[in-house]
């Protein structure tokens, strides 16, 4: 089987591309022959094919790329092509990045829309719509219900495949090797609860929501930890700053190794404002940590009561209500080994499973 994954820019710190990276890892080991066809890779296995065309700003750099990939498919190189972008004549797509006219909504996005969402959204509905179409990989049940509803997509082309996690990587044990020198290291109390947040695009992921919920909390001790990027850094550090609660927070920026914070945090707080199923948050609960999230976040699949607390987006109130229950002595610490079971059934080999049984069934149905 020769398979062509497409996935226009690669970065360590995005959960698409570490999905693309452990899927590669997996299915060479199990004989399918990969290819990843990129725009730009960097700090990361080299593509098969590099497709760059000369492009001036965001939206003729997708139509771009998006052509060039069409014309890949056209040439009939490959037995099955899946696309981590919206492209239109791609056999297989993977939602990983959810439906754009539903976090638009969400975010509530005026119209008209600038030229790169209007783009998107065309792009979007030929992609759901073309005849190559076979099958989309969903990484929720909430993706899936969505595209279903919005673009009348057939339910045997829907399949969820959740992001796998690795298990070994992301475990409970990793408190005992970081929790105490890493608290010493940044200079937290060892009994103070850490409230830990991961995640690019801090308005979308809900950091402003969370630092409001922060201040309202009624344990004054906590301390919340932001790891990720994000241009408006400053503006968060400032709203901290203005909410009076700068001194318990702290900003670490973009990590490659984020397995450190999880071991000396207590709590997980992923606020999203649209998410279709965060790696983070996978991580997390692989850690032992109880997640903290929203009902428009894939992850609260994987939520209950045993292991953490789903809200909706935007609530200040219900979040920093939740927040200081989770904060309670001990209770975050009681929720732990269920954390961790909640995800024992997303391992990266049952990953690599599931898509292989995919590729064989498009296989076959093809011949």
């Amino acid at each position: 089987m020769k398979l062509a994954l497409v996935r226009q820019k690669y970065t360590p710190f995005g959960g698409a591309e570490r999905f693309v990276a452990r899927a590669l890892e997996s299915l060479v080991a199990r004989g399918v022959d990969v290819e990843i066809i990129a725009r730009q890779w960097t700090d990361g296995p080299a593509p098969g094919r590099c497709v760059d065309p000369f492009y001036l700003g965001r939206t003729w750099r997708d139509w771009g790329f998006a052509r060039a990939v069409q014309k890949i498919i056209t040439a009939g190189d490959y037995d099955l092509v899946q696309s981590h972008e919206r492209i239109p004549g791609c056999h297989i797509y993977r939602a990983g990045d959810g439906v754009h006219a539903t976090w638009l909504e969400l975010r509530g996005a005026p119209a008209p829309f600038a030229p790169w969402h209007r783009y998107t959204l065309a792009a979007e509905r030929a992609l759901f719509g073309h005849p190559n179409l076979r099958a989309v990989i969903c990484n929720s049940r909430m993706v899936r219900d969505d595209i279903a509803r919005r673009f009348g997509v057939a339910a045997e082309k829907l399949h969820v495949i959740y992001n796998g996690v690795d298990l070994e990587h992301f475990h409970p044990r990793l408190r005992e090797a970081h929790r105490q020198a890493w608290r010493g290291k940044v200079g937290a109390a060892d009994t103070a609860p850490v409230v830990l947040f991961v995640g690019s695009g801090y308005a979308r992921k809900g950091l402003p929501t969370l630092l409001a919920a922060f201040a309202d909390m009624a344990q004054r001790q906590a301390e919340l930890w932001v790891v990720g990027r994000d241009k408006n850094e400053a503006g968060m550090q400032a709203l901290a700053q203005r909410l009076g609660i700068a001194a318990r927070v702290r900003f670490f920026g973009a990590q490659q190794d984020v397995r450190p914070f999880y071991g000396a945090a207590d709590v997980f707080a992923l606020p999203t404002r649209y998410d279709p199923f965060p790696n983070a948050a996978l991580e997390a609960l692989a850690c032992g940590l109880p997640l903290l999230t929203t009902a428009t976040c894939g992850a609260a699949e994987r939520v209950s009561v045993a292991n953490g607390a789903v809200i909706a987006a935007g609530d200040v109130a219900a979040l920093a209500v939740q927040l200081d229950a989770l904060c309670v002595p001990g209770h975050a610490a009681s929720m732990r080994e269920a954390a961790r079971q909640s995800v024992l059934d997303l391992d990266l080999e049952r990953m690599a499973q599931r898509l292989s049984a995919l590729y064989d069934l498009l296989l076959q149905s093809s011949r």
